[in-house]
């Protein structure tokens, strides 16, 4: 997989000089005079959410590159449906860009339609972040490790239960991968949002949940909740003292909820490779990777083509995931 190599590179400590190698293959002619005027990011999501906390980010610096605005636009609904079909009928200029997370692989699998399509109406640009979850439990339970806890499932099967922020949430997608991989029996229990289901967490009326690590070490430092591990194919340099899940005991356990830029199709390609070379650019400096740390998202940014093959890989994994807990939306 695209990412999991990409991942490995970055344990090898290759990855700082990667970006800079990919993007200088395909930098576009001076002539190209972009941009001229501010760049809308549209933002599927309210304010707060992963792809917005990327996008203010990487804004300011992408603004003093251009000497030109970037206008962060947060068009939340629908699953991230609306905000991305804007996108999809946007000018093809290279002046109105989406910053997209899984929700973007995951819908044309999860909704019984979808108001685009991933590869055809969209040019990639480059990943940005991403970042694993971290399985928690509630301290009540009396498991500190993923093997107490697989064990304690095992032992009681259907009696735990795990609450996600709703039907086919990368939480509840998450959960139903464990659940798998594992063997076990967990209930899944859907709230209304990604807030309800910590509240419920936090509370015990959950036993566990999957938790995107900027809102998950909060609740674990203040001692609401114990973490057990990550899922990442790597530790997370936020919390390395916890194992991934892999480690701790479910073998080739993975996700991560990723970033990434997209332009509408159709956008000229010297447009891209300067977006993309910019992009990278602001990337790779250490005060944003530090900044975005801090929030629990690890940057990582690499060629348009890239991109774009990692999204097909997801969408083929994401259609089977879906297809395995049997759950729609219509």
């Amino acid at each position: 997989m695209v990412l999991r190599q990409i991942l490995l590179l970055m344990g090898c400590g290759i990855l700082a000089v990667f970006p800079a190698i990919v993007a200088g293959q395909n930098l576009p002619s001076k002539s190209v005079h972009f941009p001229s005027k501010p760049v809308r990011m549209i933002v599927p999501f309210p304010p707060g959410a992963g792809p917005d906390i990327v996008s203010r980010t990487i804004g300011q610096k992408l603004a003093e590159r251009w000497k030109q605005r970037l206008v962060v636009d947060n068009r939340p609904g629908g699953g991230g449906n609306i905000g991305v079909e804007l996108a999809a009928k946007s000018a093809p200029d290279g002046y109105t860009l989406i910053l997209v997370s899984d929700h973007f692989t995951i819908n044309p699998s999860l909704f019984r339609k979808v108001p685009y399509d991933p590869v055809r109406d969209f040019t990639p640009v480059t990943m940005a972040a991403f970042t694993p979850n971290i399985l928690l439990v509630h301290p009540s339970l009396p498991v500190n490790s993923v093997k107490d806890l697989v064990r304690l499932a095992k032992s009681q099967p259907g009696e735990l239960n795990v609450s996600s922020g709703g039907n086919g949430s990368v939480g509840h997608l998450a959960a139903e991968i464990f659940k798998t991989a594992a063997g076990v029996n967990i209930v899944h229990v859907p709230y209304k949002g990604p807030v309800a289901a910590v509240t419920a967490l936090i509370s015990g009326e959950a036993s566990l949940g999957f938790l995107i690590v900027g809102a998950a070490l909060p609740q674990v430092k203040a001692g609401k909740l114990r973490a057990l591990a990550v899922t990442g194919k790597n530790r997370s340099p936020a919390a390395p003292e916890l194992p991934t899940i892999a480690e701790a005991g479910v073998p080739d356990y993975e996700i991560v909820a990723w970033q990434g830029v997209f332009a509408p199709a159709g956008t000229p390609s010297a447009i891209i490779s300067k977006l993309n070379a910019d992009i990278v650019a602001v990337l790779r400096m250490n005060e944003i990777k530090q900044a975005l740390l801090r929030q629990g998202l690890e940057t990582i940014a690499g060629s348009a083509p890239e991109l774009g093959a990692y999204v097909k890989e997801d969408l083929v994994k994401w259609a089977r995931v879906v297809k395995q807990a049997n759950v729609h939306i219509d």
